[in-house]
């Protein structure tokens, strides 16, 4: 729930707004879950529980969110991604542009490499190695209607357990730059089961306490995520 962090007093409603999205993008509360209550979310980001309504107001007039009131109320996620189409990943890289899509992709390689690079070099307890070892099962379990949702909370688990809000957000931040994309990706069984034996490898490393390889692995699988998002775009 990193992405659900303060948001600055001077734009407290558009950074609301970008919080909450960005939680519902990245799947962080799947569809048809429920956000946090009102009062927990609230105290979360920083503001006051009017500009959190008048948020969830926005959200909800726009589709991604129904509000429902009473004993078993609350903010209900109804965004779903759209199915995968090359279409669509093409009208996303042209809205961003060459360059811009070329600055996130670094961007996602620095700041998940150097998370991955963090974690190895940690002293892990049983907690946190059960915890990513679970992520990690979760993902390779994961029907095709759930793997996005599942494979970015594997991936923002490395940076989560660092322990470091900045970094965490970092990772956060630079996933929701290009979930669009990811999510128009059709995804074939082949680079399923590559992604399975890259992000099992990741694991490995990390819970070896070799930052080297965990960087090296996590570089090789975004690298080939890119290269993948390239041939669709061809």
């Amino acid at each position: 729930m990193t992405v659900l962090r303060p948001v600055r007093a001077g734009n407290a409603f558009e950074e609301t707004v970008e919080r909450l999205l960005q939680a519902i993008k990245l799947g962080v509360v799947p569809p048809g879950g429920k956000l946090p209550p009102e009062r927990e979310l609230a105290v979360r980001l920083g503001i006051s529980r009017v500009t959190l309504r008048e948020a969830i107001r926005a959200l909800s007039d726009a589709g991604y969110l129904d509000v429902r009131r009473g004993r078993y109320g609350g903010a209900f996620v109804t965004y779903r991604p759209p199915e995968p189409d090359a279409g669509t990943a093409r009208q996303a890289v042209n809205a961003m542009g060459p360059g811009e899509l070329a600055d996130a992709l670094t961007f996602r390689l620095a700041v998940e490499s150097g998370a991955a690079q963090v974690l190895a070099a940690s002293e892990l307890d049983a907690a946190k190695r059960e915890l990513l070892l679970r992520r990690l099962d979760e993902l390779n379990a994961a029907g095709l209607d759930d793997y996005r949702r599942l494979d970015t909370a594997f991936h923002l688990s490395i940076a989560e357990l660092t322990g470091s809000g900045l970094l965490a957000a970092a990772c956060a931040d630079a996933r929701s730059r290009v979930s669009d994309l990811l999510n128009a990706i059709p995804m074939l069984q082949v680079n399923l089961d590559h992604a399975a034996v890259q992000h099992r490898a990741i694991v490995d490393a990390i819970l070896a306490g070799d930052p080297e390889a965990a960087g090296r692995a996590v570089a090789e699988h975004l690298e080939g995520t890119a290269a993948l998002l390239r041939g669709f775009l061809a």
